[in-house]
């Protein structure tokens, strides 16, 4: 199953609800999002500066990331960017891929 870590920024509304229902309650209802498309969260996290949370979640597909980011984002309260994850033996198997490519200018 795809991995994927998520990047999340409050915005001021964002913010205010989070202060009204604290970060377990956060955590419980984006567990609750992620299973909805089958997927599940392997972790959750708050953090200081430009990123409030980081999450890490395992979900079905890209549709299903897709499906994810695009519910999120139109509710106008947080906004993410999400990573897939790669793990060392998929680097190791796109390692021994042989690819044809010009570089531009080439």
């Amino acid at each position: 199953m795809p991995k994927y870590m998520v990047h999340a920024s409050y915005t001021a509304e964002g913010a205010k609800g989070l202060l009204a229902r604290g970060g377990t309650a956060r955590r419980e209802a984006t567990e609750a999002a992620v299973a909805s498309v089958g997927g599940k969260v392997e972790a959750f996290y708050f953090a200081f500066g430009h990123t409030d949370v980081v999450v890490i979640v395992d979900v079905p597909s890209a549709a299903a990331m897709s499906a994810l980011a695009l519910t999120v984002a139109a509710t106008g309260t947080i906004q993410t960017q999400a990573t897939v994850l790669i793990t060392p033996e998929e680097v190791d198997e796109a390692a021994k891929m042989r690819v044809s490519f010009r570089p531009p200018g080439a």
